[in-house]
Parts: structure tokens; sequence; C-alpha cells
């Protein structure tokens, strides 16, 4: 793989998801919201039988976020998986200022699950969080890597993949 391309998200209406993530969290286009695709090779390709969809590309850094609306078949759930749930998912966005982020989002009408979470021992040390939602409930958060450990991290990915072999053995 040479490097991540695009994230989907299904939102439930295509311009509710442009205010959103354009609007709010100031994403840029990359290409103007499609017209409806609906031709009758879609489905099969998307795995989505008798889909039809409306899509549009925004920009984080290098990372294109986007946006589906199916606008057939109708969604057979009301809301997203829990994110325990197989299959779920989220997007984090990495900020430079976490606490500055958050606090501009909230004067924006962002509402956020917790305080900013900060670890500072084990895998992730270094890591400043916090999840939000977008309109339709899709998980997201925000990330700030304070300061990285790379010695440690490569001692135990060698670790771990040592073991790993041991008990394939």
């Amino acid at each position: 793989m040479k490097a991540m391309h695009h994230v989907g998200i299904t939102v439930s209406d295509l311009d509710r998801g442009i205010d959103f993530y354009h609007g709010v969290l100031g994403l840029e286009f990359v290409n103007e919201p499609s017209p409806v695709f609906d031709d009758p090779a879609l489905g099969p390709a998307v795995g989505v039988p008798g889909a039809a969809l409306r899509q549009v590309s925004l920009a984080a850094g290098d990372l294109i976020v986007e946006l589906l609306e199916y606008t057939e078949p109708e969604s057979p759930i009301a809301a997203p998986l829990p994110q325990n749930a197989l299959g779920a998912q989220h997007v984090a966005f990495l900020v430079d200022d976490i606490q500055a982020k958050k606090a501009e989002l909230e004067g924006r009408g962002v509402s956020f699950f917790s305080d900013v979470n900060a670890i500072d021992d084990g895998v992730l040390a270094g890591w400043r969080w916090v999840y939000f939602a977008d309109p339709d409930g899709n998980a997201l958060e925000l990330v700030e890597v304070a300061y990285t450990r790379p010695e440690e991290r490569a001692a135990g990915i060698r670790a771990y993949l040592e073991q790993r072999e041991k008990a394939s053995a």
C-alpha cells in the first residue's frame, strides 16, 4: 500500500454533511457535489443492490474525506453503529493544538463526548484525543501528538513480531 487516499462517510443528507464538514470543520472542496449516480452497475460495484448516490470530496490535509448520500435504497439502520460494533469506524483529524481546536468547534456548536484525554504512558504516549460526532452520529476524533517515543515503539513492535513468530512455529 502506498498511502491512504480517502475515507468514505455515509451521511443522510449531503448538503447538511457539507455544511458540517466544510462549514464547521473547515475541510476544503476537492470536487463539487455530484449529481445522483444511478447506473445499474453501481450497485454491484459498491455491494449495495439498487444503489443510487451523490457524493462530494473534501480535503483534510493530504487525506480526502468522501461524503456519500445514498438516495436508494433506504438505509437498513437508523443510526451509525456503536463504536464497539463489528465494522464500526471513526475518522481522526490531526490538529496542532487540541484545546484550541476543541474550543473553536464548541463555539461553532459541536458537542464533545468528554474533555481532552491525555496519554503519557504505553503505546499511545504523547496522544491527546477527544471524540465528537457529525450531525448523523458518525464518530469523529481530534488528535494532537504532543511527543513520540520512536525507540520504545520500535522495540515494542519487534517484541510483538518475535512473539507472533514463535507462537506460529
